[in-house]
């Protein structure tokens, strides 16, 4: 480790934004949305790019380190404490609309950002003590059945059209978030019912994660409402919403346009890293855990994220991640900046 890897430390400045802003009240109840969508934008345009890679050295040091690790883990109280003080203060406080709407939204922001993209990091790794953090960060935004979704169909699927999480070329951003959330979570409980007959088991097992995700969510907002008040979890509903809504802002951008090909077979090509979109400005990597450097982690999925590498031939988005989800909510201008960059071979009908 070097004190170079303190960079990550970065991806913290979401949640203590949310709390900056709480404990400030006000307008100061969206300092959130605010930095991430305005500031952190500005700052992407304004520091350069770093496409370098790592040498072998400086993998093999990283590889094993816990603090890489401790990074990852450190978001669970964090998530959960600004969580608990969220719905506190909605059910407590004399709030304008306003100021409900800004809670809400900082909330949900840092429930994507620091909940489920952690999540997604370590839905990938190989131990049940990562596996099952992964599913407990998932729970605040009610989406845990992205875990057997994005693990066993959306990494053989992606850049297809039968995978729900890769947007089409032409689509919008604001079709592409109905036509994702239903259609991965369908995915989800068919391929749930495929690995639980493979396996030789039963509906009612404990290997039925879609069942058993599916009771503790609804137990989850039924807690919420007792320990607040009732309606306290229809609160909690709207920040998973935002924060789910933000996890498909960014599989909107991650691949879209991107198509594999068929094969005589019937089957499709292999993934390669030419099937993603790549950033590699700076404050999206750091962020938001490399995320950006999407290529590399469909290559590889279980490849922690500190040592994923940029691939010359992956097509590199002209903007980071959070300009370009921002972007993606103007579909002229956003169609006009990435449409010029889809490989000609790829805009074909999919159908």
């Amino acid at each position: 480790m070097k004190w170079s890897d303190l960079k990550y430390l970065a991806a913290y400045c979401f949640p203590l934004v949310a709390i900056a802003g709480f404990l400030a009240g006000g307008i100061f109840y969206w300092a959130t949305p605010v930095f991430a969508f305005v500031l952190v934008p500005i700052l992407e345009i304004t520091f350069p790019v770093d496409a370098k890679n790592l040498d072998n050295e400086d993998k093999e040091q990283r590889k094993a380190h816990w603090f890489f690790d401790l990074l990852l883990y450190l978001n669970l109280p964090l998530i959960y404490g600004l969580l608990g003080y969220s719905l506190w203060m909605l059910t407590v406080s004399d709030l304008s609309v306003a100021e409900i709407g800004g809670i809400i939204f900082s909330c949900g922001f840092v429930m994507g950002s620091n909940g489920i993209n952690v999540a997604h990091e370590l839905g990938h790794r190989q131990d049940r003590f990562s596996r099952t953090m992964a599913k407990i960060l998932l729970l605040p935004s009610l989406y845990t059945h992205f875990y057997i979704e994005h693990n066993f169909g959306h990494h053989l699927n992606a850049a297809t059209p039968e995978d729900p999480a890769t947007a089409r070329l032409n689509q919008t951003v604001y079709s592409f978030w109905f036509t994702s959330v239903i259609r991965q979570y369908f995915s989800a409980w068919r391929i749930q019912l495929r690995l639980l007959k493979n396996e030789g088991n039963a509906f009612f097992s404990v290997k039925n994660d879609m069942l058993w995700g599916g009771i503790v969510q609804v137990c989850y907002l039924v807690l919420v409402g007792f320990i607040f008040e009732p309606y306290t979890a229809f609160y909690a509903l709207a920040i998973a919403v935002v924060s789910f809504v933000l996890l498909e802002s960014i599989n909107y951008i991650e691949h879209y346009g991107l198509l594999r090909t068929k094969l005589d077979s019937g089957r499709y090509e292999r993934v390669k890293a030419i099937h993603s979109w790549n950033s590699n400005h700076i404050m999206g990597r750091i962020m938001l855990y490399e995320l950006t450097r999407h290529s590399d982690h469909h290559y590889r999925a279980s490849k922690k994220y500190q040592l994923l590498d940029n691939h010359l031939e992956s097509p590199q988005m002209p903007y980071g991640y959070p300009t370009s989800m921002v972007l993606s909510l103007c579909p002229p201008l956003w169609f006009y900046i990435m449409n010029k960059r889809i490989p000609e071979a790829m805009k074909v009908d999919p159908a």
